[in-house]
């Protein structure tokens, strides 16, 4: 096919890479931490950790991990915030030739059960302050090795003993809890399987790029989540393709060794996941926040030290905007304010570039993807309203449901393929069947336009389109316009059961004005959207439901107008 697209790409970006440099993932992160030793990693809570010092970590609980036998693949679970425990374990687990199962530390009993017993994990390390919800399901499961790790191990001994006792005894945010030692299963704390892998040695594996680094699970917002199969060579493709887009951006940094990347995102979210490996890669170092909820200290964090780069979801993105200590910031050294995990809306890109000066860049992928799809330049000057171009080495077709190609300018299926898309989904392949077309694109369930440029934009997902009278509307289209009304922060657009119309549109909006009232929206709507697309229904919240990454759940927002 015709990568039209190419045309648009900045100066000096390539057009394709090639992950078959590294023998692995495992190859790139071990060449990284000799080659940037004695710079830093992250730093967290103001405490520093080298890559030299991830290096002895990762090998010595890579080296505990092999000690106990786990079979060469075997699964380990990751439940874990963004502390400096996280890649460590990351890393411990893929040089020591076993596969990352990324959970997300939030999750309920059941969620966590789905996804331990689903993926086959065999071990998981986990902070204490979740221990609790792993003891509901543990025999459940087939864990046989668990890791406890506490708020301050990683943080230096005297402030790191300080630092956990405070979170457990002060805040008291470990619950109790008590993990069966029933049928030989281990409960090692995190110091202790480091102070014992110090003592051995880690041995070579027989990874390859075919081999699996993780299963990265979907978000499970239309059921049960889905192991998506990425293997070492989708992962270092999509650091590749990262480091090709985001590159430009970075040149009056000058070394990008010395960016500081703000880690606010979840790492065990892929979105987060991979712009941390594009940050070793680059031998940069992490501002890890381990709770970016608490916008007060986020921003205080953000104050302490310049930064280049910062990924947030939209929702994030907003909620800094709000925040009165916010203009305190200095943004002058900012290069790249990336959106993704879901739509950027105009009103929030709007406002950002005039509080920052650095315009909100959108770009959009998959966990099925390694986060990575498309992205608008990353010199652009204004907010583009599309999720940008094809990344290098990647194609992206817009198919009918029959799987046929689209000409430019009509809507239908995004479907992409590359060396950083997923293999399939664990142990299911009537699901993988279906995800893919016959000619090797994966159907992504995401509806998009792209234009004579190569620029595409999503209109909405299949599953949330409302039809109105015959009329598809998408819930995308009327949140971004909603989102430019004054005195709107965020809102989502749901379709409710009509007698009339089959389906009527109910916007639900969270507002900074208290003398917004419904009519004020109504109006704005009508004078900026056909009648169709009006909203019956507004109603507004304090809050709106969303995952631990910030995606709004319009599905709960569905159930509770059911309900």
């Amino acid at each position: 096919m015709e990568k039209h697209w190419l045309r648009s790409y900045p100066p000096g970006v390539p057009h394709e890479v090639h992950p078959e440099q590294y023998k692995s993932l495992t190859h790139l992160l071990e060449e990284s931490f000799r080659k940037n030793a004695d710079k830093p990693f992250s730093v967290c809570m103001e405490r520093w950790m080298s890559y030299r010092q991830l290096d002895e970590a990762s090998a010595a609980l890579g080296a505990w991990l092999q000690s106990k036998g786990l079979e060469p693949g075997a699964r380990v679970a990751i439940m874990l915030p963004n502390i400096p425990q996280f890649a460590v374990t990351m890393a411990a687990i893929l040089r020591a030739g076993y596969t990352c199962v990324n959970v997300n530390p939030l999750y309920t009993a059941r969620e966590l059960e789905h996804q331990l017993k689903d993926s086959g994990a065999t071990a998981i390390v986990i902070l204490e302050n979740f221990a609790h919800t792993l003891e509901e399901v543990i025999e459940r499961t087939p864990v046989q090795h668990v890791v406890l790790a506490s708020m301050g191990d990683q943080l230096g001994f005297w402030y790191g003993q300080w630092i956990t006792f405070a979170v457990r005894h002060l805040a008291k945010m470990v619950p109790p809890f008590r993990l069966p030692l029933t049928q030989g299963r281990t409960v090692t704390s995190f110091r202790d399987a480091l102070a014992a892998g110090h003592g051995l040695a880690l041995r070579p594996t027989a990874q390859t790029l075919d081999s699996v680094a993780f299963l990265q699970y979907t978000g499970g917002t239309t059921g049960l989540s889905k192991g998506a199969v990425l293997t070492h060579r989708n992962i270092v493709a999509a650091i590749l393709q990262a480091e090709a887009w985001f590159t430009p951006a970075l040149k009056r940094v000058g070394d990008v060794s010395k960016s500081n990347c703000i880690a606010a995102l979840p790492l065990y979210h892929i979105f987060a996941l991979t712009l941390c490996l594009l940050s070793i890669r680059w031998g940069a170092h992490l501002t890890l926040v381990p709770n970016p909820r608490d916008i007060g200290k986020f921003i205080e964090t953000l104050k302490r030290r310049p930064f280049q780069l910062l990924p947030a979801v939209n929702t994030l993105f907003n909620a800094l905007l709000q925040h009165p200590q916010f203009r305190t910031v200095d943004f002058s050294q900012l290069c790249v304010s990336q959106a993704g995990g879901m739509a950027a809306s105009e009103g929030t890109a709007r406002a950002w570039q005039k509080a920052t000066g650095c315009a909100m860049v959108e770009g959009w992928g998959m966990s099925e993807t390694c986060a990575i799809g498309t992205n608008n330049p990353v010199t652009a000057t204004e907010f583009s309203g599309t999720i940008g171009l094809p990344l290098p080495g990647i194609e992206v077709a817009i198919k009918d449901d029959d799987g046929n190609s689209l000409a430019l300018g009509e809507s239908g299926e995004i479907c992409i393929r590359g060396p950083n898309v997923m293999t399939g989904y664990h142990q299911q392949p009537e699901e993988t069947a279906k995800a893919f077309t016959p000619d090797g694109f994966m159907r992504t369930g995401d509806v998009g336009i792209m234009d004579e440029r190569g620029y595409t934009k999503i209109i909405d997902r299949k599953k949330d389109m409302i039809l109105v009278s015959g009329f598809n509307v998408f819930p995308n289209e009327l949140e971004n316009v909603i989102s430019t009304c004054p005195g709107v922060i965020e809102c989502a657009a749901v379709g409710v059961p009509d007698e009339k119309q089959g389906e009527a549109i109910k916007v639900f909006v969270v507002r900074n004005d208290p003398i917004l009232t419904e009519e004020d929206v109504a109006k704005f709507c009508r004078q900026n959207l056909t009648g169709y697309k009006v909203p019956k229904y507004i109603e507004f919240r304090e809050d709106l439901p969303k995952t631990n990454v910030g995606k709004i759940l319009r599905r709960e927002l569905r159930s509770a107008v059911k309900a």
